[in-house]
Parts: structure tokens; sequence; C-alpha cells
């Protein structure tokens, strides 16, 4: 089964459950990205992602679907697609509700599965932070652990979001840090529009990318983002 395929069979099944759950927030958008210092193949791409991000009552969940195309003419497809089943509404200062965190890594070729536990932070001045801890089940490595941090900070006019994810080494495999940020600005004011549209950058730093000994990303891309 293609990628494209999983993904839009694993969306129509989210969507259809929750035909009977309520929906809180839901959030559709798409990203067009174009950087010149990627790593581990042609180092000039430009990728369009697909986003769809939402809140329902049983929990939360978000996918994306990158297509990348580089300059000497490689086409990649990469998807992830991550539930998560909210299993208690404890809260302190600190967090609150803890859930069951799962995400899929669909690849070309290979298909990565994690389970663990997350939470939300409560962090002063963030729109959101949360924190999931992973054991990672792998199709190309051994199985290992990965602890994932994503957040979105307003800075003034300006956004500031992303992720974290620190990914422990294995036999085959070094430890690999890969921290991916987007700061940018909503134009939506100026073109009177309905809806967010940003335009900014995106900065990848990925220290041994792919658990790659030595190979680290610092790639700066040029980003224009469309929220429908």
């Amino acid at each position: 089964m293609k990628l494209y395929t999983i993904a839009i069979f694993t969306f129509s099944a989210i969507t259809a459950f929750n035909s009977v759950a309520e929906t809180l927030w839901s959030d559709v958008s798409a990203t067009l990205l174009r950087g010149n210092d990627y790593e581990v193949g042609d180092n000039k791409r430009t990728v369009f992602t697909f986003e769809h991000a939402a809140g329902y009552s049983w929990g939360d969940s978000f996918l994306f679907v990158d297509r990348l195309h580089s300059s000497n003419g490689d086409k990649e497809t990469y998807a992830e697609i991550a539930p998560r089943l909210q299993i208690s509404d404890y809260k302190n200062q600190a967090f609150e509700n803890i859930y069951i965190a799962t995400t899929a890594e669909i690849g070309d070729g290979f298909t990565h599965y994690l389970v663990g536990l997350g939470t939300k932070l409560n962090i002063p001045n963030f729109t959101y932070a949360n924190i999931n801890i992973y054991h990672r089940n792998n199709d190309s490595a051994k199985n290992n652990q990965q602890v994932t941090f994503t957040w979105a900070l307003p800075i003034g006019p300006l956004t500031y979001d992303g992720f974290i994810d620190y990914v422990i080494a294995t036999g085959d495999q070094h430890s690999s840090m890969n921290l991916t940020s987007q700061l940018k600005y909503n134009l939506a004011e100026h073109l009177n529009l309905k809806t967010n549209f940003f335009v900014g950058f995106e900065y990848v730093y990925w220290q041994n990318k792919f658990g790659i000994d030595g190979v680290d990303e610092k790639n700066l891309n040029l980003l224009a983002k469309y929220h429908f």
C-alpha cells in the first residue's frame, strides 16, 4: 500500500471516529519550504507540507504529509500520524492531562511505530507546550526511545513554534537531536484574508541526522504557510 493511501485511510478513519465525538478545535494548513543545506541526499529541496491538527473530547491528533522535490530530480514522500488518547484529566501548576501518545512514521519503504505517554505543560506565555515520551518500534534499526517536545510562542507580531526530537542511541545508530522551528509573520490582516497566511523562515538543526555520526544538518528554509 502506497504511503499516500495509508495517510488518506488513516485521516478518513479519524474523521469517521470523530463523527461520534466532540471536536473542540481543528486546523488545516499547507506549507511551502525551500532550502539549500539539506544533508543525506541532494542539498537543495522544495518541500510541500499538508498538516491537520485537532482537539477532541477523546484527546488530540496531528497529521502531516511532506512531499520533497530535490534539485537533482529525486522525489520523496514522508508522513507522520500522531493521535493521543486522554486517559486522565489530572492537573497541577506544571502540567495537565495525561495521554497515551502514539505516532506512525511512514516513509518510502519503512514504517516506524511509536507508543508512550504524553502531557500538556503549563508554561507562561506559550500558546501550547506538549511533551511525549515514546518507545520506538523501528523497521530500519533496533528499537529505542524518543522524547518529543512541541511548542508555540507568540513574540509580539511574530509566532515562534516547532519541535525537538531526541532519539536515544541504539547498537547501530548514534543518538540524534532534531530541533526544527519556524519564525513567521501573519500577513492575513494586510491582505484582508479571513484565515492565517504566514511568511518567514524555518530553521533545522539536526545533530547526527538519522543516527549517522557526524552528519549535522543546519538548514534555513524560506517559508509560506496558509491555513484553511
